[in-house]
């Protein structure tokens, strides 16, 4: 049985509306679906929602990090030029 919600759930939009390579807005990392179909979810599915905007960006940022890491391994690796 689904709990019942006495609260709007608001939206997560932040006005930075600009879509990346997978469709995912940046602002809010919700599918265009997700930003379409908002007000016509329930607040259990806007709560779900949130959760998986959430996760996404925690991998979003992850692979920020891998991408900072492994461009430092490749300067490490790479022969340094002498400047003298």
């Amino acid at each position: 049985m689904e709990q019942l919600e006495f609260f709007t759930v608001p939206s997560p939009c932040v006005r930075v509306c600009t879509v990346d390579e997978k469709g995912y807005c940046m602002g809010c990392m919700r599918k265009r679906e997700e930003r379409f179909n908002w007000l016509s979810y329930t607040p259990a599915q806007q709560l779900h929602i949130i959760k998986l905007c959430r996760q996404r960006y925690r991998r979003k940022l992850m692979q920020g990090k891998v991408q900072v890491v492994n461009k430092v391994l490749e300067e490490q690796e790479s022969p340094q030029q002498d400047l003298f």
